[in-house]
């Protein structure tokens, strides 16, 4: 089998657990090397995941003969910039949710990519997850008749760590919706692929707080393709965490979080089933082993650049940007 051999340009918290790791287990992937702008960042993570190379610079590294595809896993403000040399070394990528800090910025990004044939995925893992491919499972079945309604309410409480300099979601610089950026980008994107693409949405962020320069309280609402109604509430300054997900049919309903790994709860003729299906020890491996698969001619991704792109159309609209 072929060795893809993967760079990386970033090293952040979610490569230490949840992505970096993925790139080791799966089959036919090898993570081959690394980046950080702080060189000892980047050696010391290398060094304790066991990746050969640390490069001196994101442009060494994406045009290194050694690599043959690049993960983009540094705060959205970037993806951008880094994404285009990809596309012009002409290298697949995967780039770290959201996959850019507005609509626009976006589209450039998927079509420089569509210009050079290029894949181009985005880390919306959620849509390779079997927790949540058995809620698919669930809606395609019937299993509560004709959806109608999906509302999702997340909440936490405001922390130290709001106010820390290496936390970028509450730059509005960088993350205008703030945790909204990082958070609920998650869920919209689920619920894109679950009930299909949005036709109308609505919204308006303010910060409520005022502790730092993004917005802290978000209100959504929406319109799938398939005639589903959609809406949201996000705020992060409340009182005590909620991650809370319903979704309303003719014969029955739905209940999850999109974080917390609770039950799903299928409600429907005065019985409810439950089941617990546990993530993965690094919870992007089916994502990744999507991307081998893809990559080998096998399938299709759930998550290009094409359908993340839309995600972050929908977020600009809650988010009042036209």
């Amino acid at each position: 089998m072929t060795i893809i051999r993967w760079g990386m340009i970033g090293c952040g918290s979610v490569t230490e657990h949840k992505s970096g790791p993925a790139y080791q287990q799966v089959e036919g992937f090898a993570l081959h090397g690394v980046f950080n702008r702080t060189l000892a960042k980047a050696e010391h993570y290398a060094a304790r995941h066991a990746v050969p190379h640390v490069f001196a610079s994101a442009k060494a590294l994406i045009h290194s003969p050694d690599i043959d595809a690049v993960y983009i896993a540094t705060p959205p403000d970037n993806h951008e910039a880094y994404a285009l040399k990809v596309a012009r070394a002409g290298k697949p990528c995967c780039i770290e949710k959201p996959m850019a800090p507005d609509h626009a910025a976006c589209l450039r990004i998927r079509d420089a990519f569509a210009d050079q044939g290029l894949p181009l995925f985005v880390a919306y893992y959620r849509r390779s997850l079997p927790r949540f491919r058995q809620i698919k499972s669930w809606l395609d079945d019937g299993a509560i008749g004709t959806v109608r309604h999906v509302h999702w309410s997340l909440t936490k409480p405001a922390t130290s760590f709001d106010l820390s300099d290496t936390n970028w979601r509450v730059d509005a610089a960088v993350a205008p919706g703030g945790y909204f950026d990082d958070l609920a980008s998650h869920g919209l994107d689920l619920f894109c692929w679950l009930f299909g693409e949005v036709t109308d949405v609505a919204g308006f962020a303010i910060n409520q707080q005022g502790r730092y320069s993004a917005a802290d309280a978000v209100t959504g609402c929406w319109l799938h393709e398939s005639g589903v109604t959609g809406s949201g509430s996000w705020n992060f300054g409340a009182a005590e965490r909620q991650d809370r997900v319903e979704i309303t049919g003719s014969t029955g309903r739905i209940i999850f979080s999109i974080f917390d790994e609770e039950p799903l709860r299928l409600s429907r003729d005065d019985e409810t089933v439950e089941r617990v299906i546990d993530h993965p020890s690094a919870v992007q491996y089916f994502h990744v082993a999507a991307m081998r698969e893809h990559l080998a001619g096998r399938g299709q991704h759930p998550s290009t650049g094409e359908s993340a792109a839309h995600t972050t159309w929908m977020m600009d609209r809650i988010l009042s940007r036209r």
